[in-house]
């Protein structure tokens, strides 16, 4: 029998386990994540038995839950940069300022006429099912192939809209509770009107003076990510003190007002912020779905699941439509965005705190909103969850059909490599800052990018999300090395290839953590690729079949020619490099760099052994 400190460690042990666990059977076999989690934290809490989040942790478990909410809300609010929101046609502010209050009447009618909830409680979980939820939206775009204005749309609707959700369901409350001691509408709305410019004020202060510290040196390096994790975490307390529930709105403004500050010291935290992100969203989730109580399950009635559908098939379809009529939103991108609206932690977090709060005011159905906000969120996760892909194929608002290469460097070897590819109708794009050094690509037909790859202009300019891999291909391989490093966090530390030595003998090489994947088996670098090129080297395509399989693929070409990359069958590229030899499969096609003979096919070079030899 474990003491209690034990069984929390074991507990908390196992939901990062079932957490982590299910996002990566989601990458492995895309299915949604959030679907996953749900699944995971209901068979390890109420039908096994395994975790019992209010006997483990008590009294903890709601700050708990609110606090990872709230690191989870500042990290969304620092990805929304202004100039994405720019893109969205004025789609978001219209969700915000039109969709909220519509959202809110719509749902708070559907709540009355068709679950039966009483006026009171009704008006209240309305407001709260304005929320669609970062936790749960921004797991569906990472695994969907989504156009870029609908998934900024639905990106920045899930992150703005979250605290107002709150606010909604607070208003109510408070309304609720003030009436009955004698106080007006007014006073209260007032008061909360007031305290939600406060606690906005409140995280863009926090925000400028983080904004003006760090890039002048007043906290260290190692002690950035700390102190800003810390300084969230100080400011979600401080506001919710002045006002309960305004503490989400204070650190979203935080996030965003740094987001758009251009604080080079934040680049470096990014791939911090993230991590912790995903261990937050995988641990709240398990919880929140472990905490399910079979007692609350069996409040459910039929007039329930009808609730359920008109939500689905008429509040939210509403809601868009009205908000986004006569915006230059498509139509096709209207019904998307009408119809992707899953709902997750927040509106369970706060639902189960305004039912307990309800039935201290003597409102019976308070204790329903649990059961209602379960339902609505693995209902909404579920539909959501599994059709968001099909229903963007259905619509036409998918982003690439296929993810290409982006190659940065136009040379004469990188623009017969995009040729070659462009035969294997694999998508290309050549990157340079040279207007000249692009001409032969223009004049070719291949897709180009004048700029510096660096720059923060290329965000606006180029969608990177239609990119699979990248290849750095300059005369310079530390600059090959620098635009490697700044894109695997994006694109992926095992997806971003460059020209150079991978030789570990040589102690004055960059680290390979500065580097991105040496591109050919033998790490070619650009004074022996450029020599090669002198001598006549160029590509040759092999595909792999049953009756040319790979050792014979292999054995045919000269022993000093190099495998480049791998084309799969879908399309899928992977490069072979000195630590990575993709094995080639039936359909696949190979591309290699070998000397002139190379090129030749099997019989030429066989008549030209002959002719050696006789």
């Amino acid at each position: 029998m474990l003491n209690p400190i034990g069984e929390q460690s074991a507990v908390i042990a196992l939901i990062g386990l079932l957490g982590i666990g299910a996002q990566w059977i989601a990458w492995r076999t895309g299915w949604p994540a959030i679907a996953l989690m749900l699944a995971a934290g209901v068979i390890a809490g109420p039908v096994i038995g395994l975790i019992n989040p209010q006997h483990t942790f008590g009294a903890l478990l709601e700050p708990m839950v609110s606090i990872a909410v709230a690191i989870i809300l500042f990290e969304g609010g620092l990805s929304l940069n202004f100039r994405e929101l720019r893109r969205t046609d004025g789609a978001v502010t219209r969700l915000v300022l039109l969709g909220v209050p519509v959202g809110w009447v719509l749902g708070a009618l559907a709540c009355y006429y068709v679950a039966g909830l009483v006026w009171p409680v009704a008006i209240l979980f309305g407001g709260i099912l304005v929320v669609t939820g970062p936790t749960v939206v921004i797991p569906l775009l990472r695994q969907s192939n989504i156009a870029p204005r609908p998934r900024a749309i639905l990106k920045w609707e899930a992150i703005v809209n979250d605290p107002f959700g709150a606010l909604c369901g607070l208003i109510t409350y408070e309304y609720l509770r003030r009436s009955a001691a004698g106080g007006t509408f007014g006073s209260v709305i007032v008061s909360l009107v007031a305290a939600a410019v406060v606690a906005g004020l409140l995280g863009w202060v926090v925000a400028r003076i983080v904004g003006w510290a760090f890039p002048r040196g007043y906290v260290p390096e190692y002690l950035k990510a700390p102190v800003l994790l810390v300084t969230v975490i100080g400011v979600f307390v401080l506001s919710n003190m002045i006002q309960n529930e305004t503490g989400l709105l204070a650190v979203t403004v935080m996030g965003v007002a740094l987001a758009n500050m251009r604080l080079n010291s934040l680049r470096d935290i990014h791939p911090f912020k993230e991590n912790v992100t995903v261990l937050l969203v995988s641990g709240v989730f398990v919880l929140l779905s472990a905490s399910l109580n079979f007692a609350f399950l069996q409040q459910f009635e039929w007039r329930f699941l009808a609730f359920l559908l008109a939500l689905l098939f008429l509040v939210r379809p509403a809601t868009v439509f009205l908000s986004l009529a006569f915006s230059p939103v498509p139509w096709r991108e209207r019904l998307l965005i009408g119809w992707v609206a899953p709902r997750g932690i927040v509106a369970v977090a706060i639902s189960g705190l305004f039912a307990l709060r309800l039935s201290h005011l003597g409102y019976g159905d308070g204790s329903i909103l649990v059961t209602l906000s379960f339902a609505v969120v693995v209902a909404t996760i579920v539909a959501h969850g599994f059709t968001i892909g099909p229903v963007a194929r259905l619509l036409k608002v998918t982003g690439s059909a296929q993810r290409g290469l982006l190659i940065v460097g136009s040379t004469p070897w990188s623009l017969s490599l995009a040729e070659h590819l462009r035969q294997l109708e694999v998508p290309v794009t050549i990157a340079d800052t040279s207007w000249n050094r692009l001409a032969a690509a223009r004049q070719a037909g291949i897709p180009t990018y004048h700029g510096e790859i660096l720059a923060e202009a290329t965000e606006d300019q180029l969608d990177m999300t239609q990119f699979e891999v990248l290849a750095a291909t300059t005369d310079n391989e530390a600059y090959n090395a620098l635009v490697c490093s700044e894109f695997a966090p994006e694109i992926g530390r095992d997806k971003v290839y460059q020209l150079g030595d991978a030789s570990e003998d040589d102690a004055r090489a960059l680290p390979d953590s500065l580097r991105g994947r040496a591109m050919f088996t033998s790490g070619l670098g650009v004074e022996e690729l450029l020599d090669r090129e002198r001598a006549g080297w160029s590509f040759r395509k092999t595909r792999i079949s049953e009756q040319f399989d790979f050792e014979t693929a292999r054995a045919d070409l000269p022993e000093e020619a190099d495998l480049l990359l791998l084309v799969r069958k879908g399309g899928s590229l992977n490069f072979f490099t000195h630590a990575s030899r993709p094995t080639p499969q039936i359909g696949d096609t190979i591309l290699s760099y070998g000397p002139p003979d190379a090129n030749r096919s099997p019989e030429q070079r066989l008549k030209k052994r002959t002719e050696e030899m006789s």
